[in-house]
């Protein structure tokens, strides 16, 4: 078996990449926005929120559960989704780690 494109990268920069795949779409922005904003679990307010089907935001809450920043819990007929904040603050230590590599103060020399 050959090697793939993610074998070539480290497991950090493979996962900095699938999380930010999952956060370019503005939706899920306004999702994840929306879930932090209300700061407690919410379920069916997301449609009038959003403006989007229903079937639209199931698709998008599946991935980003997927890469866990989301969770949720099954009452009755619904399901109530909140933040995770232990993936949260996971997913911004790696964010912070990659930012925090490029100098405060930019070379005025680069470019």
């Amino acid at each position: 078996m050959g090697v793939t494109k993610s074998d070539l990268f480290s497991e950090r920069q493979n996962e900095l990449a699938t999380i930010a795949r999952v956060f370019a779409h503005p939706a899920r922005i306004a999702i994840l926005e929306h879930l932090i904003k209300a700061n407690t679990c919410i379920n069916g307010d997301l449609v009038q929120e959003l403006g989007l089907a229903q079937a639209t935001i199931s698709q998008h809450l599946r991935e980003l559960k997927a890469i866990g920043v989301i969770k949720g819990s099954i009452e009755g007929v619904s399901v109530n989704y909140c933040i995770d904040p232990i993936r949260w603050l996971e997913i911004r230590q790696l964010f912070e780690s990659l930012f925090a590599g490029f100098p405060k103060i930019p070379d005025q020399g680069c470019c």
